[in-house]
């Protein structure tokens, strides 16, 4: 019994930080986008957009890490929007909590306390126009939830 106890992985503390690095992949034409977008914003890749709810990082001495909470929906040309993935993705395990898109990747690099200067620079060199955080007002609807459907993933939270 005290060998089970032992065992038992600790919870790890996480500190909420402003901004989420995202990057982002076009499979057909290898393109790449790195976003660094604050938490609470949208981001728009191509036809995705991307919900920043939560950003969080593992403390400086323990084992790096960071997540993010994202809602990833797709707005077709008919204007429909469709849930692609809803979840934790963690930077360091980002086959783990995936989303699963014939086209599109999105993964999780880290959490920052704000926004840097070398990220927006790279975010603007590979970024198309209309693409990148979309303002509040010019956001498309999520899409409708049918009964019984959950958009999230997992419901587990990182550092609580």
């Amino acid at each position: 019994m005290l060998a089970l106890v032992s065992g038992v992985a600790h919870a790890r503390e996480m500190e909420d930080m402003k901004v989420a690095r995202l990057r982002t992949l076009d499979k057909v034409t290898a393109r790449t986008v790195t976003f660094e977008a604050n938490v609470g914003s949208t981001v728009k890749f191509g036809p995705l957009y991307i919900k920043i709810q939560a950003c969080r990082k593992a403390s400086p001495v323990e084992q790096p890490e960071a997540a993010s909470f994202l809602q990833i929906w797709e707005v077709d040309h008919s204007k429909e929007a469709k849930w692609i993935f809803s979840g934790w993705m963690f930077a360091s395990s980002p086959g783990l909590s995936s989303m699963d898109h014939p086209i599109y990747d999105v993964w999780v690099l880290d959490c920052l306390p704000e926004k840097t200067s070398q990220g927006q620079a790279a975010q603007k060199e590979n970024q198309q126009q209309g693409e990148g955080e979309v303002k509040e007002g010019e956001v498309p609807s999520q899409p409708k939830m049918k009964e019984g459907e959950a958009p999230d993933k997992s419901s587990v939270i990182p550092g609580q």
